[in-house]
């Protein structure tokens, strides 16, 4: 008996796709258990339900840690698409793949490094004793140093720099795709250089600005070895209250329920991604 192709073929995809959807069922049944206990109560997580917990977050200090994620997350996007905007756009138009090669190596080391010993590295950048404090002192002559680190500042450096390959990355793609023959045909139209940027390469790499921007929200709004070190007691993230309720206060309820606001902001910033990319497909 003949086997039909199609069929073998949707067998070989199966097959294929099998240990990725098992992956993708597992972290599901993991969000639909967090899910679960959100409505539990202490001690009786899965056989009981009430809102307390959600009830709960509506706390001052609950709020102010959801507003502390938003703003850290945020503007560590929006820095961080605008410190890579210029790299993207060298490793798209440089004609010297020795030259790509070796920035792209630089961009993606710290992808390879941990997290832990890049926030230690900047403690001890930022430290009261540190690179920075001390070039200041020996520049501008200042006694006093700076405080730099476990404070907000601190956080949201170590954040951009974490950051910056997730950014580099899509805008290298689209701007990729952008013609240089564009800017040239501007240019000689008469079009200054900044209005080059602005009407057109920034429209036509869009795309990529606008996963960049979404991937680094997302990945600094779950960020949590950063925060801890560089923050130090001094700034609370949800990640860092998840930690607290569930480790050292045992409260398992009412961090599920941080941990859907978590999950409920990565979605509706990937929500809100999506209808941004079709209202601009509409509009163009």
């Amino acid at each position: 008996m003949q086997r039909d192709p199609q069929s073998a073929r949707g067998a070989v995809t199966f097959g294929l796709l099998a240990p990725a959807l098992a992956l993708m069922s597992i972290v599901v049944l993991c969000a639909l258990f967090v899910l679960r206990m959100s409505f539990g109560e202490r001690n009786a997580e899965l056989t009981s339900w009430t809102l307390q917990n959600y009830r709960e977050l509506l706390d001052p200090y609950f709020i102010r840690v959801i507003f502390n994620t938003l703003l850290y997350a945020a503007g560590s996007a929006f820095i961080t698409v605008v410190v890579a905007f210029p790299v993207a756009l060298f490793l798209a138009r440089t004609s010297s793949d020795f030259t790509r090669r070796s920035v792209l190596v630089c961009i993606m080391l710290p992808m390879l490094i941990s997290l832990l010993v890049q926030s230690f590295g900047w403690m001890a950048i930022l430290g009261p004793d540190g690179l920075v404090n001390r070039m200041l002192g020996a520049i501008l002559g200042i006694e006093r140093p700076l405080q730099l680190l476990f404070n907000g500042t601190g956080v949201m450096l170590g954040l951009i720099q974490t950051a910056l390959p997730l950014a580099v990355l899509p805008m290298v793609s689209s701007l990729g795709q952008v013609s240089p023959q564009l800017e040239e045909a501007a240019g000689v139209l008469g079009a200054s250089r900044w209005r080059v940027y602005a009407e057109i390469i920034v429209p036509l790499a869009w795309p990529g600005i606008a996963a960049g921007t979404m991937l680094v929200f997302g990945f600094n709004a779950g960020a949590f070895v950063v925060p801890l070190l560089l923050g130090g007691l001094k700034v609370t993230t949800v990640a860092l209250a998840i930690s607290d309720q569930m480790g050292t206060l045992l409260n398992w309820p009412l961090g599920s329920a941080l941990s859907v606001v978590l999950i409920v902001i990565a979605t509706t910033m990937q929500l809100a991604y999506r209808s941004l990319g079709r209202s601009r497909s509409s509009l163009s």
